[in-house]
């Protein structure tokens, strides 16, 4: 390479004075091409753009045919090019024809060049195109000529990105950059909500990219990596994580990766070719991503993450900037996209402003995506490089109905949604008429249709619904959303709180359901081998009784003078339920004897969710003032299919045989016993969940807030005696005989109900 060191720098000067220059986007690109052909004594330099229809079309040649420009198409796994875009790695090679990728495209004229270097040409880990130089030599290009290319292509990958070049573009075969993205995740949370993107930790934008003084670049660059590690020493060291436990070790670990000299030699390679400090870091960041979205090994994927974390760390530090959006500086019409989140970092969002969540990780069961529930955001997961795919500001459509995400979306896909939006607003409205009225079937069955809740953002929905009370608040969100555990004084406040705001109307209060997936951020995680099926809910309740006591100690007091319900989760035998009772009993006798007033009246049921319950009903109804069943969990457990587990948690219907048939039995023993049973669990929730468990025999229902409107119109719609002289005698035949998904949704037609 000419001029040692020298030539990168000097390439990249001329080539802001060519991105300054006001030409069109073909004159601007074919005069990069001889820039840098002339840079690097390269007879050949030409630019391939990928494709929204996965091709790479050339775009700008220096040395090749020009009349093979916007011609010359290949397909994303054809020749070196493509090798090149599809592992996102650079190759070098010294006799491109004797390797077994080379394709021969007669209209380009490339048949008498030997050496190879190709580069991708990537942008937040994305490949947008493949930057190349030949030669007809045989020769290997040096380790400093490769770093130069890939300098370079950086400042073509900021012009492909900006949509620049989309005017020199046939319609169907647009830049993939910029382009309208369909994309189909898990659906977290329903709704539809259409809106722009605000990134959860924001890219930092680098307006500067080639330096002007490079050892000043690199005393920005060393200084910067210094107060990144003060920082996360402050953090190691901080009170809330000095005592130990899970979480210290991992911010260990993060902090050991800001000392990686491969990582940080990496970044000064980088700015030691012409770069700013911010570009350099940029530049290693967007290699990094790339490997993380073709590593297969979760571990891996996890190390390559924390570099892609430090990275953005390091990048704000240098850019003077916020780890953290500025709540005024969100749009009216804010659609969060983050990698991963947890709840109290949705919290932090202005209610008013926030209409959807998309996240690269997270499932249904996760602390974020049950938040985002009890907030009715529409949200979907499990979306690969979401956060590399957007940037802020760009439209984006959310569909938690069906997990479709519209990045983008072309003028028509907008107008289709919003003909929906509009939709379900006109629903909505008539769901609110009905609020006032009582849930009572044709043939005169009372229906109690109360909501599922866990805080205190979730209370006025009581109101809002019309809902019968409160059928299961979740009491372990308020661990979850706190930085430390809650002393009883907060819990107390917060139980006060739930009865004041539901006045006559019932609640009932699970304790506390941790452990398996729900992990405090203050507490050791134990590591099992099955989490669900391990130390969690009344299990660790039992084991550590001061945990629960005290708890138990906070609700008796927050019901003093009127009622409370409260019940275990998790009880798998009718002595944990003698245990957890006594355990009660004890608190009582605690408040009576220091003079404090006690509720009017203590109810303590249970939860049915592991399937042992459902050979000790008798025993348990003896014991019990009631039963509340849990259809997520016994579901998973009655089928051995963890419900986190996209691969299995589909496999099996809810609404087949021997789900239904448990149901079944728990109610009418439940009936002979006269002991009320509530169903909370997300069956209830879904239309033609709550349909059947209505014809079964229950009458107290726990739902999702927004499904309390579905849900009534469908009920006062139905009538009983018709349902159970359809469902009943399918219950009786063989498993399998006959789909009784199909049966209930053939009668809903039949019935006129509203699914």
């Amino acid at each position: 390479m000419r001029g040692a060191l020298g030539g990168p720098r000097v390439l990249l000067r001329r080539l802001r004075e060519v991105m300054a220059e006001p030409v069109s986007a073909q004159d601007r690109l074919d005069k990069v091409v001889v820039l840098i052909a002339a840079n690097m004594v390269a007879e050949v330099c030409s630019v391939y753009v990928l494709r929204v229809d996965g091709t790479l079309e050339l775009y700008a040649t220096e040395g090749l045919k020009r009349e093979a420009v916007h011609q010359t198409v290949l397909k994303a796994d054809e020749g070196l090019v493509g090798l090149v875009a599809s592992e996102a790695n650079p190759m070098n090679l010294s006799d491109a024809q004797a390797h077994p990728a080379f394709s021969y495209r007669a209209e380009t004229g490339e048949e008498i060049y030997h050496s190879f270097l190709g580069v991708p040409i990537l942008r937040a880990g994305n490949t947008l195109g493949v930057l190349v130089v030949q030669n007809r030599a045989r020769r290997t290009y040096t380790e400093e000529e490769e770093e130069a290319l890939q300098t370079t292509a950086m400042v073509l990958a900021e012009m492909i990105a900006s949509g620049e070049l989309s005017s020199l573009a046939q319609p169907g075969a647009e830049p993939v950059a910029r382009h309208a993205m369909h994309l189909v995740g898990s659906s977290l949370s329903e709704g539809i909500a259409l809106g722009h993107v605000v990134l959860h930790e924001p890219r930092v934008v680098i307006t500067n990219v080639i330096a002007d003084d490079v050892p000043h670049e690199l005393k920005r660059l060393d200084a910067a990596i210094a107060a990144l590690r003060e920082d996360l020493d402050r953090l190691v060291e901080h009170r809330d994580v000095a005592d130990g436990g899970e979480h210290r070790d991992v911010l260990e670990a993060y902090r050991m990766f800001s000392y990686d000299q491969g990582w940080l030699h990496k970044i000064r390679e980088a700015v030691t070719t012409g770069l700013t400090a911010e570009a350099g870091v940029e530049r290693v960041q967007s290699d990094t991503r790339a490997r993380m979205l073709r590593a297969s090994d979760h571990y891996l994927r996890d190390r390559l993450h924390d570099l892609d974390d430090l990275a953005n760390r390091l990048m704000r530090v240098l850019m003077g900037q916020d780890h953290a959006p500025a709540k005024e500086q969100l749009p009216e019409n804010a659609i969060v996209v983050a990698r991963s989140m947890g709840p109290a970092a949705l919290l932090d969002y202005d209610r008013k402003r926030l209409r959807g969540l998309v996240l690269e990780e997270g499932g249904p069961t996760s602390h974020v995506s049950i938040v985002a529930r009890a907030l009715g955001i529409p949200t979907v997961g499990e979306i690969d490089n979401a956060t590399g795919l957007v940037e802020p500001g760009d439209a984006i459509i959310v569909d938690g109905s069906t997990g479709h995400i519209h990045m983008r979306p072309p003028q028509d896909i907008q107008a289709s949604y919003g003909e929906r939006v509009k939709l379900r607003a006109r629903r909505q409205a008539q769901y609110r008429a009905l609020r006032e009225r009582p849930c009572i079937t044709k043939d005169g069955q009372k229906i109690a249709l109360m909501i599922n809740a866990g805080l205190t953002i979730d209370l006025p929905h009581i109101e809002d619904t019309g809902a019968a009370g409160i059928g299961l608040f979740r009491t372990e969100l308020q661990f979850m959303v706190a930085d430390t555990l809650p002393r009883t004084g907060e819990q107390l406040a917060l139980y006060r709180a739930v009865l004041d705001a539901a006045g006559k109307k019932p609640v009932t209060f699970r304790t506390l359901d941790i452990g398996g997936d729900k992990v405090l951020p203050y507490m050791r995680n134990i590591e099992e081998e099955n989490p669900a099926l391990g130390w969690r809910a009344i299990r660790l309740g039992l084991d550590r009784p001061g945990l629960l006591r005290s708890q138990v100690r906070a609700l008796l007091r927050a019901a003093s003078g009127r009622g409370l319900k409260l019940m275990f989760p998790m009880i798998a035998m009718v002595e944990e339920f003698d245990k957890a009772k006594t355990l009660v009993e004890v608190e009582l006798t605690h408040l009576r004897r220091h003079g404090h007033e006690l509720p009017e009246r203590v109810e303590i049921g249970t939860m049915v969710e592991v399937p042992s319950l459902l050979f000790q009903l008798n025993e348990l109804l003896e014991r019990v003032d009631f039963l509340s069943v849990g259809s997520n969990d016994l579901m998973q457990f009655l089928y051995a299919a963890d419900r986190g587990n996209p691969r299995v948690s589909e496999r099996f219907d809810p609404l087949s045989a021997p789900v239904l048939r448990a149901l079944k039995d728990i109610v009418d023993t439940a009936k002979k016993h006269n002991k009320p049973v509530t169903l909370c669990g997300e069956l209830a929730s879904q239309p033609i969940g709550a349909l059947a468990l209505t014809i079964l025999g229950y009458r107290t229902l726990s739902l999702t807030p927004s499904a309390v409107g579905p849900v009534k119109a469908l009920l006062l719609d139905l009538d009983c005696r018709k349902g159970e002289a359809m469902l009943l005698p399918c219950l009786e035949q063989p498993v399998g005989s006959v789909s009784i998904r199909q049966k209930l949704e053939g009668f809903a037609a039949a019935e006129g109900l509203q699914l």
